[in-house]
């Protein structure tokens, strides 16, 4: 589902992580306290063609697959993406099912020819794999 067509300007994961809490604040409370995927398609010229939501889990996690992650990239003609979730305990230690996705996304990225520039994780700071070393 889309949830935004807000062509922001992101040029760091502060911004990135800004934008998806923006779009989680929208929700209920309860909503809130469910984790969230979202996909963040880019143009060629890294502008924002829109926010999807991919997955909406439970308190700890949510079922993602690559097909659901590229399905409107890959339509929609994106040049690269950047995938961030929440982690609504507000800790922002990738797990290790968050590594293994990243490392499965990045790969089928390479494939497709849709880069994966970053995974980001909103908890009480932002993480980004990318600054992390992670990806």
């Amino acid at each position: 589902m889309i949830v935004s067509r807000e062509r922001a300007e992101l040029s760091s994961p502060t911004d990135v992580g800004e934008h998806l809490r923006k779009i989680l604040n929208q929700e209920d409370s309860l909503s809130r306290e469910r984790e969230h995927f979202w996909v963040i398609t880019l143009s060629t010229s890294n502008k924002v063609k829109f926010v999807e939501l991919v997955s909406l889990g439970t308190l700890n996690s949510s079922l993602v697959h690559p097909r659901e992650v590229f399905r409107r990239a890959i339509k929609f003609g994106a040049c690269s993406i950047i995938v961030g979730h929440n982690h609504p305990s507000g800790n922002c230690k990738p797990s290790s099912e968050d590594l293994e996705l990243t490392k499965k996304l990045k790969e089928v990225g390479h494939i497709v020819g849709i880069e994966v520039l970053d995974h980001v994780i909103i908890g009480n700071r932002t993480l980004s794999f990318k600054e992390e070393g992670l990806i």
